[in-house]
């Protein structure tokens, strides 16, 4: 049976959306609270303590990022947050949802299965053991880790590396495992959240034919730590 505990705060102004998401959470026994700008949030918020919050991203007034940022302020990270937004839709724009304090990011139109599948999911989380003891990357999975950082795909990364694409899907799947999350833009975000890696701007390492000649030409992606020898 839901509990207060598990309470879901719906933060959108769009009337519609908001209706619908309450609509959806409501019909799959979850309860809800619902706010139309950041202010009114923070002030349900303190009312009825709430365990995930979606935010859409452009709200008036106090912009979903802040709302996030003082939602954590006041209940810290036991309060999941997700990230709705209908504009803001390219990976570069989730990755800086995850790297901003999101739990998850979940872009507009979405399915009814998939927002309740989303929120009950972190719903029902439990603790994890802090990252850097079960990651355990090997230092090629590092790499390319790294790699996807700097905003490269994996045919570029097969290229970069000279190792077939399906190898570099096999490592990032092993990645996304080690890291607990379900797609490449979360992986980078534990990555930078976590201190994983430096903070860089993403930019695109594809080797041109005159960098195949002279891979010294070709940008180093940035360090990360390698908890696992590799052979």
């Amino acid at each position: 049976m839901p509990t207060e505990l598990s309470l879901v705060l719906v933060i959108e102004d769009d009337p519609v959306v908001l209706e619908l998401m309450n609509v959806i959470l409501t019909e799959a026994g979850v309860p809800v609270a619902s706010a139309s700008t950041g202010e009114e949030a923070l002030k349900v918020a303190r009312a009825r303590r709430p365990s995930v919050a979606l935010i859409d991203v452009h709200l008036p007034g106090m912009c979903g990022y802040e709302t996030c940022r003082a939602l954590r302020e006041q209940f810290g990270e036991a309060l999941a947050v997700i990230f709705v937004s209908g504009e803001r839709t390219e990976s570069f724009d989730r990755v800086a949802g995850l790297l901003l304090g999101a739990d998850d990011y979940l872009t507009k139109p979405f399915a009814t299965d998939e927002l309740v599948a989303r929120v009950r999911r972190l719903l029902h989380r439990t603790p994890t053991p802090p990252r850097q003891q079960t990651c355990g990357l090997t230092k090629r999975e590092s790499e390319i880790l790294s790699l996807l950082a700097r905003g490269m795909h994996q045919s570029g990364i097969s290229t970069y590396l000279r190792i077939r694409p399906k190898t570099v899907g096999t490592h990032i799947e092993h990645i996304l495992f080690k890291l607990g999350v379900q797609s490449r833009a979360q992986a980078v975000g534990v990555a930078y959240r976590d201190g994983l890696i430096e903070p860089t701007i993403p930019c695109d390492l594809t080797p041109s034919s005159s960098t195949q000649a002279r891979p010294d030409a070709v940008p180093q992606p940035p360090l990360l730590r390698s908890t696992v020898p590799e052979d």
